[in-house]
């Protein structure tokens, strides 16, 4: 049955992820009228979604087809730094896509001024940058401790939780505080996103237009369902005590905010949003007739 399960997860992934996330970043690289700074983060955003999947789909699928869930050392030490790298990058987008909203709704004069292309690719940029010196914070660490309880991760990818419960070295403590770090600095971020779009409703509830408040509402709040989704199950899946781990407990923690927010991140952004489904059947059109 895990089997199973664990084909259908990364198959789903695969159906939701492998076609829209290339599409849609092409879409706005190739189209001019999409290269404004909600595009450009979106571009980045289906990067970094198609990243993510790309780190755990083709080993998790190769697995389960082949009934193996062995990795080598090294494998599991790249699988957890690109991990942590899409991860923690997306994570940080998302908190600048939210202050880009905000000052779109709430100071759309200053808009152009605020998030010009350099502050946009600086921005972006910042992005990227934490999230790949944090993975390296997290894999050096992880992986520089001495594993004397076994080779099995009891996960369908590598993660840190699991990692160190092989150590038997009180050494693991100084990943425990890079973990409380990072998880200090999301919940920083969170209550950033969460602050600018109070500031954003506030905004849209004095609009007279309610197809313009409908508009907002159907895009801020699934946003704000999935972030907030996606650092509650992974702060759960990092300190959860071990008297609550379980197999199956363990599988849906990872699925909720390795799975869920990728896939719903198209949804939100993408397919929703006219402007950018007309420039992929556009692109879909050309490439046809090609």
């Amino acid at each position: 049955m895990a089997r199973s399960m664990h084909m259908a997860l990364t198959m789903m992934r695969s159906k939701y992820k492998v076609g829209e996330c290339p599409t849609a970043a092409f879409a706005v690289a190739c189209h001019h009228r999409l290269h404004t700074p909600m595009y450009f983060f979106l571009l980045n955003l289906a990067l970094l979604d198609l990243g993510c999947i790309s780190t755990t789909l083709p080993k998790a699928m190769a697995n389960a087809l082949w009934d193996t869930r062995a990795i080598s050392y090294q494998g599991c030490a790249v699988q957890v730094l690109f991990l942590v790298f899409f991860f923690d990058a997306e994570f940080s987008l998302l908190t600048v896509m939210s202050y880009d909203r905000y000052v779109a709704i709430c100071k759309p004069l200053h808009y152009g001024s605020v998030l010009g292309s350099r502050a946009c690719a600086q921005m972006a940029a910042a992005a990227w940058g934490s999230g790949f010196l944090n993975a390296v914070l997290h894999t050096a660490t992880t992986f520089s401790l001495p594993l004397c309880h076994g080779n099995a991760v009891d996960q369908f990818f590598c993660e840190i939780p699991h990692i160190l419960q092989l150590s038997c070295s009180d050494a693991y403590l100084r990943e425990v505080w890079a973990i409380l770090f990072s998880i200090l600095l999301a919940f920083g971020c969170f209550v950033f996103i969460v602050l600018s779009y109070v500031q954003i409703f506030r905004a849209v509830l004095r609009m007279p237009s309610s197809q313009g408040r409908h508009k907002a509402f159907s895009t801020c709040l699934p946003h704000l369902v999935v972030t907030s989704l996606m650092i509650s199950t992974s702060i759960f899946a990092y300190l959860k005590p071990l008297s609550l781990s379980s197999p199956s407990l363990d599988l849906v923690v990872t699925v909720l905010y390795t799975v869920v927010p990728p896939v719903a991140n198209p949804l939100i952004y993408s397919l929703r949003n006219r402007e950018l489904r007309d420039s992929i059947r556009t692109l879909l059109e050309y490439t046809h007739l090609q």
